[in-house]
């Protein structure tokens, strides 16, 4: 057996494993795994795969060598990190016993700091070969203040704990390496993971391709406007905004680019579209099964509050496309070269099934998230079959889909354990609500400017993140600093999320548009200036939901209702403010005044929305005007 078959036999057997550890089959021989034990087993998994495929160089092998399966020979160092990770994890799980007297101590003697330092240091290599240096420096950052506090100034001083203390609680500790971020990644992000290579090898993202074209490629900008369709129905399930980039961009940027729209500006909606798909229900990316264990509520309220905020968010890039088309008199695609609504409906209906599954047994069940996640894998394996014979989920199909799922999960797997780090130095000194506490103070108490500091920060912090580890450093970093100013916890929660996922399309990093400028063959930068500006909800409207609850579905009925037909007001002005267009060409006047008006729009209240429709109204006149004598002589 060649290394790349053995790789993904080895992949398989930590997919089953996880598979069978959440579905609890153990329980039915009368075994009994512990928590940590269970979590040991896992991130000794996503280690030793790290440490098998990625060379500390940091450049990922490329396609054609796996395919031939020729990896690079492991250097000795890697396998001292992997044996180094491995033993430690091995204790905690064949020493239970002995791990649970540290617990009864309170403290570590040599032995424990010994080991928990083997753990520790293969970890941090881990995130930095997946992710690169920024989180383990944040991560070094935090236990430094943590060992070093009482030599520091001001917000950051205090009494300072020994490495012993530290080693502890991140080896021993609820909120260590084997805390709640490692538990929902191990029990929740991988089902999910495979979830979405499941429905990609069942055809489900060329399903949903060809439904969106159906469905918008007869409009001008069609193509575009298919990509933010298809981008945001499989971006939800996928959880990868860069993975859904490259999926779907192959197919809608080349259209794209075909119609007449400029190559930065058909990679920016690409990236833009696939990005969103983290924020939208029902899977979220799998955002929402943890926001719902974080702040302790259930995934029903996580998906009720962020669909209309999600939905603005569309609701903004699918207006710029469809303005984009008109400015640039971009015609539409005949009919006749597109795919039909029901025959592509009636042709792969049956990929609706596993959500319907999925909502099903979270939502009428109220079975936890990753025994949902189960049912609905099977589900998809079930319905590959009333598929063609090219869509069926062989088991061949299956291995592959679990080596795809298996290897997304390992740097999310890593990147968890060493947050747990983290988040065990920041409960040990506070800090953590110091740094909530000193943004506060920063701003004097103003919500308005805590909500830009925390803002900006989630946006720096997200930046070389993927979207579940960025989620989960920033509910432990920033999130608090708004639920201190009475902010509701999910609220805040999406509020970083939202600042946070931006990143992915804001340069420099930027990653979801590396992946569409490449396919594109435009520039980054400018791709990534025009995916900001076609983005821009992900910076505006955390804001109108934190000032108008109703956006997130809390509240009476009619506060409600007109938040949510103002905000739908406004992101249609935003839109044409955007992009300079809106009944005609706008000056740039007009384009000043809709953007303001948008702004207002989504604004709480009554009086402010008003305005802002005034004012925009005033400025559309002019244009309204130009179309009537236009409409009459072609009637």
């Amino acid at each position: 057996m060649n290394k790349s078959k053995w790789i993904v036999g080895l992949t398989t057997v930590i997919a089953l494993y996880h598979f069978l550890s959440v579905a609890q089959v153990h329980t039915f021989f009368g075994l009994f795994v512990p928590a940590n034990v269970h979590l040991a087993i896992s991130i000794s998994s996503a280690m030793a795969l790290i440490f098998l495929l990625l060379p500390a160089g940091g450049k990922k092998h490329g396609e054609d060598t796996e395919a031939e399966g020729r990896f690079r020979r492991v250097p000795w160092y890697d396998w001292a990190l992997m044996a180094s990770g491995l033993t430690s994890a091995g204790f905690v799980v064949f020493f239970h016993e002995t791990v649970l007297d540290y617990g009864e101590y309170g403290f570590l003697d040599t032995k424990g700091i010994i080991l928990a330092t083997m753990l520790a240091v293969p970890i941090l290599e881990a995130v930095r070969r997946t992710t690169g240096l920024a989180l383990p420096i944040i991560i070094l950052f935090m236990v430094g203040i943590t060992v070093f506090q009482n030599y520091l100034p001001g917000l950051l001083y205090g009494q300072g704990f020994a490495l012993s203390n530290l080693l502890y609680s991140a080896y021993m500790g609820d909120a260590g390496i084997f805390g709640l971020p490692l538990g929902i990644a191990a029990n929740i992000v991988i089902v999910f993971l495979v979830f979405g290579a499941l429905m990609e090898g069942a055809g489900a993202s060329r399903w949903f391709m060809e439904m969106a074209l159906a469905l918008t490629g007869w409009s001008r900008g069609g193509p575009a406007k298919a990509a933010v369709v298809a981008s945001a129905m499989f971006g939800s399930i996928s959880g990868s905004p860069s993975g859904n980039s490259a999926t779907t961009g192959v197919f809608t940027i080349p259209m794209m680019k075909k119609i007449g729209y400029t190559p930065a500006f058909a990679a920016a909606v690409e990236a833009v579209a696939s990005t969103g798909g983290i924020i939208l229900p029902p899977v979220m990316g799998a955002i929402a099964f943890i926001m719902a264990e974080w702040i302790d509520t259930t995934y029903t309220a996580i998906v009720i509050a962020a669909a209309v905020p999600a939905s603005l968010y569309y609701l903004i890039v699918f207006v710029s496309v469809h303005l984009q088309a008109r400015k640039d008199g971009i015609e539409a695609i005949p009919r006749s070269e597109l795919p039909k609504f029901w025959p592509v409906f009636i042709n792969g209906w049956y990929f609706l099934l596993p959500i319907a599954v999925l909502i099903y047994f979270l939502v009428i069940k109220t079975y936890p998230p990753g025994i949902a996640g189960i049912y609905t894998c099977i589900a998809v394996v079930l319905v590959s079959f009333i598929a063609g014979r090219g869509n069926w989920l062989t088991p061949a199909r299956l291995i592959k889909a679990f080596d795809e799922g298996v290897r997304r999960w390992i740097t999310v797997a890593a990147i968890t354990a060493a947050v747990g780090i983290m988040i065990g130095a920041l409960e040990l000194s506070g800090v953590g609500i110091k740094v909530s506490r000193f943004i506060v103070d920063l701003a004097g108490g103003d919500l308005t400017l805590t909500l830009i500091l925390v803002g900006l920060v989630s946006l720096i912090v997200g930046m070389g993140l993927d979207a579940t580890p960025a989620y989960i450093t920033l509910a432990t970093l920033m999130a608090p600093a708004l639920i201190q100013l009475d902010v509701p916890p999910i609220a805040a929660h999406l509020f970083v999320v939202y600042w946070g996922l931006a990143s992915f399309y804001t340069p420099p990093t930027c990653i979801a548009v590396f992946v569409t400028s490449s396919i594109a063959g435009s520039k980054v930068w400018e791709t990534g200036w025009e995916a900001v500006r076609l983005g821009i909800a992900a910076f505006l409207i955390p804001f109108a939901f934190v000032f108008n609850t109703g956006l997130l579905m809390e509240g009476s009925i009619d506060k409600i209702l007109i938040g949510v037909l103002t905000a739908t007001v406004g992101a249609v002005l935003l839109a044409g403010g955007i992009r300079g267009y809106m009944l005609g060409l706008l000056n740039v006047v007009q384009r000043l005044v809709l953007f303001g008006g948008g702004l207002l729009l989504i604004a709480p209240g009554i009086v402010l929305p008003l305005a802002g429709l005034g004012a925009s109204l005033l400025m559309l006149t002019p244009n309204l005007m130009k179309l009537r004598p236009a409409r009459g002589q072609r009637s």
